[in-house]
């Protein structure tokens, strides 16, 4: 039984997901991000989680986890957010999110792939790419 949810069954240690059981992690996760629920978001992660979101360092466990979130929390704004199931395998989700949200008085967008590898029904590794641009604004990726 995952954390996250008392109602949600996922699967125990490194099992297979199915498609239903990832999509219902995705709405979840959303939910807890529009509720602003830090808690809940970090204790769907395991003890022991290792994120690595974008250019930030590494990090490791949910206090290096829930410090990250709530830095983002302090300054993100009417966050919305909606993530895609892209590909799953085994244990294994990626999916793509898109977002909006207000920073220091701009209005924002974003979009990014993660890729969550799971362990008894949370997120024991955190992959995380996106890109993030001002509304209205030019979408660019430095030249290659």
């Amino acid at each position: 039984m995952a954390i996250m949810s008392p109602a949600a069954t996922f699967p125990g240690g490194e099992g297979a997901w199915t498609r239903a059981q990832a999509n219902a992690l995705l709405r979840m996760v959303e939910d807890m991000f529009h509720r602003r629920d830090l808690e809940a978001l970090v204790n769907g992660f395991t003890e022991d989680c290792v994120v690595r979101f974008a250019e930030q360092p590494e990090r490791r466990g949910r206090r290096a986890l829930r410090e990250l979130l709530g830095a983002r929390f302090a300054r993100q704004q009417n966050y919305r957010l909606a993530k895609t199931l892209m590909a799953l395998e085994g244990n294994v989700l990626a999916n793509l999110w898109e977002g909006t949200w207000q920073d220091s008085g701009r209005a924002m967008r974003g979009r990014g792939i993660e890729v969550w590898t799971m362990r008894d029904g949370m997120i024991a590794v955190w992959d995380a790419a996106f890109n993030v641009w001002e509304e209205g604004g030019e979408r660019r990726s430095p030249v290659m």
